[in-house]
């Protein structure tokens, strides 16, 4: 079951984007740059950044939303605590809806961000309060089977749902210790 199903999600559309792949350029779409354990965050722009990867996400959705007459299009963005990227950021948006509102027929939709300046502990607190499917949800950079518990991405979900006072429901490939 997938979160859609869960949440009665019957209008989805499921979007292959090849593209990010062929540019490559971060570990998350190049095989040959390999994804580095946790001990950068706060370091820079990690390797596990997609170069301008949300700007993708954005405008299909922004698309969408425009066949669909919608006001609103949300997007998880984290800027706290999270792993520096640039696409993250509010200034970041703040352009994006400049750019809807030049470049679609209305130019009423926005993109809204409603969790960027949350630490991802209190999105956890804040999602297990409304009944947040974190099982179904996946953050590891490194595997597709059980997370890593090791790179970036883990280190900081592990850390959110400890800062919490919950364990996160995800399969580990081993015991996490304490992070």
């Amino acid at each position: 079951m997938g979160i859609c199903d869960r949440l009665g999600i019957h209008e989805r559309l499921i979007v292959r984007n090849e593209a990010l792949r062929a540019i490559g350029g971060s570990a998350l779409t190049d095989e040959r740059i390999a994804v580095p354990e946790s001990h950068a965050i706060g370091r820079g722009v990690p390797v596990t950044y997609v170069p301008f990867r949300n700007a993708h996400f954005l405008a299909v959705a922004v698309s969408w939303g425009e066949v669909l007459d919608a006001e609103r299009v949300y997007i998880g963005a984290v800027e706290p605590d999270s792993s520096g990227y640039p696409d993250c950021r509010p200034a970041y948006y703040d352009a994006f809806n400049k750019v809807i509102q030049a470049g679609t027929k209305e130019g009423r939709i926005r993109v809204v961000t409603p969790l960027i300046a949350m630490r991802k502990a209190e999105i956890v607190t804040l999602g297990l309060e409304l009944g947040a499917p974190f099982d179904l949800t996946w953050s590891c950079y490194g595997r597709e089977d059980r997370a890593c518990g090791v790179c970036d991405s883990c280190r900081l979900r592990l850390r959110a749902f400890r800062e919490a006072g919950a364990s996160d429901p995800i399969p580990y490939v081993e015991p996490v210790a304490a992070v």
